[in-house]
């Protein structure tokens, strides 16, 4: 019965999601629509940082890659389908994480993170300095992808409400895959890598194929989440593959609770509300927002996904007191 009475909460964001686009308000329509993606974003990452120990600085780059897919791959004239699209950006995001964890995965700490960040910046300039991506006014994307399967569109990507509805089943999809990947026996086997790698070598696993299968996995996801920003918004530019994305995402990770899936999914909505917040009162709000996120941190070591464990030992405390 307790393990129902903690569903509540998650049904009641589920439910406030499915009716936001009802209030006609197509800017805060697009403004949550963007914030989904982040989350998406921020679960692939908590895959490798949360799950598996892997503080990666160069995340961004299986966001852009996937995000440029969709733009190259779109014709001129005409929408590319959806059902080619989709698939096709996110391999694009995986095989490249793949190539790239066949690499990195082989230096460690500090090391790693450095490692990931160079071959995030290497992608950014195949980008930004070539005609390949557009330099660095980027590309546009015409034509949103096409929902027609065998001559029927069910619904068309041209209305944000469409949109919006796609992104909320993805983000729920990949939430939900997420869980039970991380249930079985491939989520505890990361887990003991992030807590002990030389016990699970000893062990007979082979640490090295177990990391690099997560880190294509959080690239496919993060590719995911290009794509979807990509048919969001219409364009991309290098800036999605740049290291202060791969710091935001991080951060979004940090706030909301490393280790946790609802905790990335709080942190995106956070981020996204104190950005707004910032934006509207300052100038240089980067500045105050940063100082802020700075106190929330300390205040909250386990991040807002430890809020309700707080409450609770707060409210035993205060039982045992009386």
């Amino acid at each position: 019965m307790t393990k129902h009475y903690r569903l509540i909460p998650y049904a009641g964001m589920l439910l406030a999601l499915l009716l936001f686009p009802l209030l006609g308000q197509v800017f805060y329509t697009e403004l949550v629509a963007k914030t989904m993606v982040l989350a998406i974003f921020a679960m692939s990452l908590d895959l490798l940082v949360g799950y598996t120990g892997l503080v990666s600085f160069g995340h961004a780059a299986y966001f852009g890659i996937a995000a440029y897919t969709v733009a190259l791959i779109t014709p001129k004239a005409a929408p590319a389908s959806l059902w080619l699209a989709l698939p096709a950006s996110v391999a694009a995001a995986a095989l490249a994480a793949f190539l790239i964890g066949l690499f990195v995965l082989r230096s460690r700490g500090i090391y790693f993170i450095m490692v990931t960040l160079a071959f995030a910046q290497m992608a950014f300039f195949i980008f930004h300095d070539s005609s390949l991506g557009g330099g660095s006014d980027g590309i546009y994307l015409n034509d949103k992808p096409s929902t027609a399967l065998f001559g029927v569109e069910p619904f068309s990507l041209d209305k944000s409400e469409n949109i919006y509805y796609l992104i909320l089943v993805l983000a729920v999809a990949t939430y939900l895959l997420l869980g039970r990947l991380l249930k079985s026996n491939f989520g505890r086997a990361l887990v003991g890598i992030r807590s002990n790698e030389h016990r699970m070598t000893a062990m007979g696993y082979n640490t090295f194929r177990y990391k690099l299968a997560a880190f294509t996995i959080a690239g496919a996801l993060a590719g995911l989440a290009g794509f979807l920003h990509a048919v969001l918004f219409g364009f991309v530019t290098p800036e999605l593959l740049a290291w202060h994305q791969s710091g935001n995402v991080l951060l979004i990770v940090i706030l909301g609770g490393i280790g946790s899936l609802i905790g990335s999914v709080l942190g995106a909505f956070a981020f996204v509300a104190i950005q707004e917040f910032f934006q509207g009162l300052f100038d240089h709000w980067q500045l105050f927002m940063g100082g802020f996120i700075v106190l929330i941190v300390f205040a909250l070591p386990g991040g807002l996904a430890a809020i309700p464990a707080r409450l609770r030992r707060a409210l035993v405390k205060g039982k045992r007191d009386v």
